[in-house]
């Protein structure tokens, strides 16, 4: 079966919009790679379509809340200040893969931020993630701090720029990457269900 692998940063409502509907509309298995966006734009020049021009970002936060709203997902409660910096969440979420609870610490990370407004750029915020899905705050600051586990981010985003990653959330099938929460169905159809 051709791998098919799942790009995310906590701090992307699109990639929230995609978690949320991704085992729906692509079959198992899916490989969940988190990577850190920020890094992601650093090395492609490009930059959020949050920051900058406040009515390209007004559109855009209109568009999430219209998918959502389309998709049947929750009302889209924006965390203050969006976008921030998520990178101890995306170490967070790197050591929860490795723990076997990354799946779920992604899905109640994606949910406090997007459903409920909560800031993941605190550290506390993250920890709580973290304890709800059995693990302890000290595990995850040990790790967030951990030159190895910063270390996987690092090449896991530069591995996905490689690849021709440049934003997310995007779903590669084999060698075929689709970059868009609008996209799943077309990598469901290639990747036959």
């Amino acid at each position: 079966m051709t791998t098919t692998t799942f790009y995310f940063d906590l701090g992307s409502p699109y990639a929230y919009l995609s978690a949320e509907r991704l085992t729906g509309v692509i079959s198992a298995p899916i490989a969940w790679q988190p990577i850190l966006l920020g890094g992601l734009f650093r090395l492609t020049g490009r930059s959020s379509w949050a920051l900058g021009d406040p009515i390209r970002r007004q559109a855009g936060m209109a568009e999430v809340e219209r998918r959502a709203a389309s998709y049947g997902v929750s009302p889209i409660r924006w965390p203050d200040p969006w976008p921030s910096d998520y990178l101890f969440a995306m170490r967070a979420a790197t050591l929860a893969f490795r723990a076997d609870r990354g799946l779920e610490f992604t899905m109640h990370a994606f949910r406090a931020a997007f459903q409920r407004g909560v800031d993941l750029s605190q550290a506390d915020a993250v920890l709580a993630v973290g304890e709800q899905v059995g693990l302890s705050r000290n595990e995850i600051e040990h790790a967030a701090r951990d030159p190895h586990l910063k270390l996987a981010l690092r090449e896991a985003t530069d591995a996905a720029h490689k690849r021709g990653v440049f934003g997310v959330p995007t779903v590669a099938v084999g060698d075929e990457l689709f970059w868009g929460d609008d996209r799943l169905e077309d990598a469901a159809e290639l990747r036959g269900g």
